[in-house]
């Protein structure tokens, strides 16, 4: 006989008792007031056991689990921990902190269990990144869509953000989501807001239910309920029940207060035993490069008319240094030096015009992303204590800091004076209630220890690796023992954008190039790459095939009467069109010009028949 207060409840399905606190449960059939039968003395002792390997495996760093990855990608040990996690439960809390791929252990669990329908609820601004991660990570066909406010792709994994849930709420609720996601879950911790609502009446009936969040563990434990409620609505009982066992609720004379905190290593253990997995970067350093670079593109919602400008000046500056480098290779082809001079001279003009006039552009971009950039970091900090933000124009220093008020900002750029910047350092260093240190990238990038902080946000770009790697190394020197986190935000499809990509990649390569204990060294600055090209080397190509390339400079001019002045898809097109109609008329070619002229008919190799595509191989 067991009696009621020991707070058990008839399990019917496994046939035992059960009671959330299986420990004390063990107490209490051992007690001289409590007759058990041996059985149920086995059962529960078999619980025990249970909760106790559920309690390894929430700090699990590795397993041994086989899970399906793309090829040349794999996932860290402790990543595979997580996901072997999740897939014993149909409900779990992905704890772990900020830079640890949680994202892809939710891709992981994904390739493992290959479920059908998955719907995926974030922050608008890491929609994009979301729909990257997956298409990166997943190994089977699955088709992903992005909702936005004008519509709702009818695809295998939907993407889509806490904002326009309420939109699509009956479309959303009629259909049977295999697998519910919700990132940054500490969004629904206001179990009275109307987004929370919604999050869990669409995500409760899900078959499988992951909630992400870097803080499951909050200093006030009253905004934990609602998450873990939505992922085991059984054991946790009423609100007020929670409330006065791990908030410390109390009656003031205004009501009830469940602001407190009380019994909250008994609260962690008992997450762990039961849906959450967490592991801090102290659990799994060693599995974690120095740094760790993302890039988080922002939708491209709201800045579509930024980027278009962006666009059309590249296309427009594009065709005008092609024109000009075709001269160049013209006049280096029929070996005109003066001619040669002259192009050069007009070639290096654009190019300067178009570094001055894409930068102007680059700058009212980043302008126009500032508040994104702030509610980034808001987010963030949610999640970390402190932050380092990157930039390079003043005014975008201003909209940062001003948008970051609420957290003690203090930014240091090329207009501090020495005091203002050793105070600006100072405080960030050793000041708690500061939060953010602002920088500019060239005035703050260098000579600078900020390693109060482990996670460095670029709001811009600089325009070499070498100045970006002195950046994050005001986090990343001596002092400093954790991982460092470095995030580029930067518009989807921007210039920025795809710049991001090159720098990282250029990045990545110097930092194992410069495998060196204790800190990065960053080379010397670089200057913008010059869009000139080297004249052409003498080349050695035998006359059998310089006929051959004569011949396809022929064919392509026959298509081509116009000059290449209407795009007709066949032929040179305008910028290749006087370059490839000079060398199609001459009697022969030198084989400088058949060296231009090889490079010509690669790129037109589609409307040439195979024997002469066949020099394509056989020479280089």
């Amino acid at each position: 006989a067991i009696p009621k207060s020991a707070g058990f409840r008839w399990n019917p399905e496994d046939k035992v008792w059960w009671t959330s606190e299986v420990d004390k449960a063990i107490r209490i059939a051992e007690s001289p007031e409590c007759e058990i039968a041996p059985a149920l003395r086995a059962e529960l002792e078999n619980a025990l056991r249970g909760a106790e390997e559920s309690l390894e495996e929430s700090r699990a760093t590795d397993a041994e689990i086989d899970i399906p990855s793309p090829e040349g990608l794999e996932y860290l040990p402790f990543q595979r921990a997580g996901i072997a996690y999740a897939m014993k439960r149909p409900a779990t809390l992905i704890g772990d902190e900020m830079g640890l791929g949680k994202t892809i252990q939710v891709c992981g669990l994904i390739n493992q269990t290959k479920p059908r329908s998955v719907m995926v609820i974030c922050p608008a601004s890491l929609k994009v990144n979301w729909q990257r991660e997956l298409e990166k990570w997943l190994v089977d066909d699955y088709t992903i869509g992005i909702a936005s406010g004008k519509e709702l792709p009818e695809t295998d994994i939907l993407v889509i953000n806490y904002d326009i849930l309420n939109k699509y709420r009956q479309i959303l609720a009629k259909r049977h989501w295999n697998l519910g996601v919700a990132d940054e879950a500490h969004y629904i911790k206001n179990s009275k807001a109307k987004r929370s609502k919604l999050v869990v009446e669409l995500l409760q009936g899900a078959d499988r239910r992951v909630l992400l969040t870097g803080t499951p563990i909050v200093n006030r434990p009253e905004e934990l309920y609602n998450l873990i409620q939505l992922l085991d609505p059984d054991r946790w009982g009423s609100f007020f029940k929670y409330g006065k066992r791990y908030c410390g609720a109390f009656q003031s004379r205004w009501g009830w207060d469940f602001s407190g905190a009380t019994n909250l290593p008994e609260l962690q253990e008992t997450l762990r035993r039961t849906v959450m997995v967490r592991r801090l970067k102290a659990d799994v350093l060693t599995d974690l490069p120095p740094k760790r670079r993302q890039i988080i593109p922002i939708p491209m919602n709201g800045f579509s008319e930024q980027v278009e400008k962006e666009r059309e000046l590249e296309e427009y500056y594009g065709d005008l240094i092609a024109e000009a480098q075709s001269e160049a290779d013209m006049a280096d082809a029929n070996e005109d030096p003066e001619a040669y001079r002259k192009a050069v001279a007009k070639l290096k003009e654009l190019t300067n015009v178009e570094f001055s006039e894409m930068s102007k552009v680059r700058h009212d971009t980043a302008l126009a992303k500032a508040p994104a950039v702030v509610g980034h970091l808001i987010d963030m900090l949610d999640s970390v204590s402190k932050v380092v933000v990157m930039a390079h124009h003043h005014d975008v220093v201003d909209e940062l800091e001003a948008g970051l008020a609420e957290f003690n900002p203090v930014r240091l750029t090329g207009q501090s004076s020495q005091k203002a910047r050793q105070e600006a350092v100072d405080r960030f260093q050793n000041d708690p209630e500061c939060k953010v240190f602002i920088g500019s990238i060239q005035a703050a990038g260098v000579g600078l220890t900020l390693t109060a902080s482990s996670t460095v946000v670029f709001a811009e770009l600089g325009w070499t690796p070498a100045e970006m790697s002195q950046a994050e190394d005001r986090c990343h020197r001596i002092g400093q023992f954790d991982s460092v986190l470095v995030q580029h935000l930067v518009i989807d499809g921007s210039i920025d954008g795809r710049m991001a990509h090159t720098l990282v990649d250029k990045q990545n390569v110097l930092d194992r190039a410069l495998d060196i204990e204790g800190g990065y060294i960053a080379p010397l600055p670089e200057l913008p790459e010059l869009k000139v090209k080297k004249p052409a080397p003498q080349p050695d190509i035998s006359i059998e095939h310089i006929a051959l390339i004569h011949e396809g400079l022929q064919i392509l001019a026959s298509y081509d009467p116009d000059f290449g002045s209407i795009e007709n898809q066949i032929g040179f097109n305008r910028i290749d069109g006087a370059f490839g109609h000079d060398l199609a008329s001459r009697e022969s070619l030198s084989p400088r010009q058949a060296w231009y002229g090889r490079k010509m008919i690669r790129k037109y190799h589609r409307q040439l028949p195979d024997y002469i595509n066949k020099i394509l191989k056989e020479e280089n």
